[in-house]
């Protein structure tokens, strides 16, 4: 099929039970229109999460991401459904950098993780990716997605003291809706948990206005640009794996839910996501990854089809359009930023935890057990070394000791001839 064209799945009405529609098919535009807003609904949270604790632009953010996507699904050549949002993986790293650099350099050390990543999907698409199997077995990724969460803990903390009953109020929220809801409300609790934090906070007189009254309906995003710093830029290069993992798990479960063997477009997949988070960083927004929440809507409606996944980003990049919308969210403040902190960074620890639970990581094995350890204690603790102007911090030593520490004692159990 060419890019923009797509089969009308039956009379486009209406989906026979046990049928799906599948990625070169679509709906009437009507329906088709219906699921594209449904899968802005599922990104929206987490999106729109990761500027608001950065600081960055939300509209900005915005606007790359519907850009993004689009851009995904043209070089993946709308064979792999997915939306690109905002990634988690960058809110260390953005963090650390904006305290030394400002977001200039915050955006350099985005842009650069884009390029990077870019390079490894060409390099895939070259040699394969047995490779990257090899380089990232699931104690290694676990492993550094658990510090890339838990290494948030004191931003979290810091927030959280600003404003203790904005916190605790907001955190409740976010376990009672999580709690109670089901469906696509349970699915984001966290940014539920924002919307009742905020009105709280808004009634206390604790959020300044002035910004969003000062806010224009409808204007271009804010773009800036990027400056580049090697010691920020070093904070960023953990994030490259974290980004390979995640999208190559996600492709993979596209794969498994279409019935498409996809591993020939996985290359394709990551140098998309590269080219996006370069443009992201180029302009000011955030690094993108390809989004499990969208996943879970594909789940749910059997709808595969990538033309839902056009109307989603077309639809992000009006949504980012609207200034005012946009001010409303970063006037968000630090007591929610603090309660919804312990729970989302919590959160992506739990995610690293996940991976070797699903993957049957043996801890009897006293590698494995080692690498974990050594690199939770690095991550959380925040262990620096400085050589000169540079310095390592906690996720960068803890993704070193990960990814080489792994590897050397590898080498050395076949070498002893104790390797399983």
């Amino acid at each position: 099929m060419s890019l923009l064209s797509w089969n009308l799945h039956g009379n486009g009405k209406s989906i026979k039970d046990g049928e799906v529609v599948k990625p070169d098919e679509r709906l009437a535009w009507p329906l088709t229109i219906g699921v594209g807003v449904q899968h802005i609904a599922a990104m929206f949270g987490a999106t729109f999460l990761v500027p608001i604790i950065t600081g960055f632009p939300p509209s900005t953010t915005l606007f790359f991401s519907g850009i993004g996507t689009l851009i995904f699904l043209a070089l993946t050549k709308n064979m792999v459904p997915s939306y690109l949002g905002s990634s988690f993986a960058f809110l260390a790293p953005i963090a650390a950098a904006q305290a030394s650099g400002g977001m200039a350099v915050a955006l350099g050390g985005v842009l650069v993780t884009g390029v990077i990543l870019a390079l490894v999907g060409l390099l895939i698409n070259a040699i394969g990716i047995g490779w990257v199997n090899w380089l990232l077995p699931p104690i290694v990724t676990g492993s550094i997605v658990m510090i890339i969460g838990l290494n948030l803990a004191g931003a979290a903390n810091n927030n959280f003291k600003a404003a203790p009953v904005t916190a605790i109020i907001t955190l409740a929220a976010v376990a009672i809706i999580g709690a109670v809801s089901k469906g696509f409300l349970g699915r984001i609790s966290i940014f539920g948990g924002i919307i009742v934090g905020y009105a709280f906070a808004a009634t206390q007189g604790d959020i300044n206005f002035d910004g969003v009254k000062a806010a224009k309906w409808f204007a271009l995003p804010t773009f800036t640009s990027p400056s580049f710093d090697t010691n920020a830029i070093l904070l960023f290069l953990p994030v490259v794996l974290v980004l390979i993992a995640e999208n190559v798990g996600h492709v993979k479960a596209v794969a498994a839910m279409t019935g498409k063997d996809l591993d020939g477009q996985m290359g394709n997949a990551l140098f998309a996501d590269g080219v996006a988070t370069t443009l992201a960083g180029a302009g000011g927004g955030s690094g993108t990854t390809t989004y499990a929440e969208n996943i879970g809507v594909m789940a749910a409606t059997r709808i595969y089809s990538t033309a839902a996944y056009w109307v989603a980003g077309l639809g992000a990049i009006l949504l980012s359009l609207c200034p005012k919308f946009g001010a409303v969210l970063s006037a968000t403040p630090a007591g929610v930023l603090g309660g919804v902190g312990v729970a989302l960074y919590g959160m992506i620890g739990v995610l690293g935890a996940k991976i070797w639970i699903e993957n049957k990581v043996n801890f009897g094995d006293s590698t494995n057990l080692l690498i974990a350890a050594t690199t939770l204690i690095i991550g959380i603790a925040d262990m620096t070394w400085k050589s000169g102007d540079y310095s390592f911090g906690g996720i960068v030593n803890g993704t070193l000791v990960a990814v080489v520490g792994y590897q050397l004692l590898r080498a050395l159990n076949k070498a002893s001839g104790k390797a399983s």
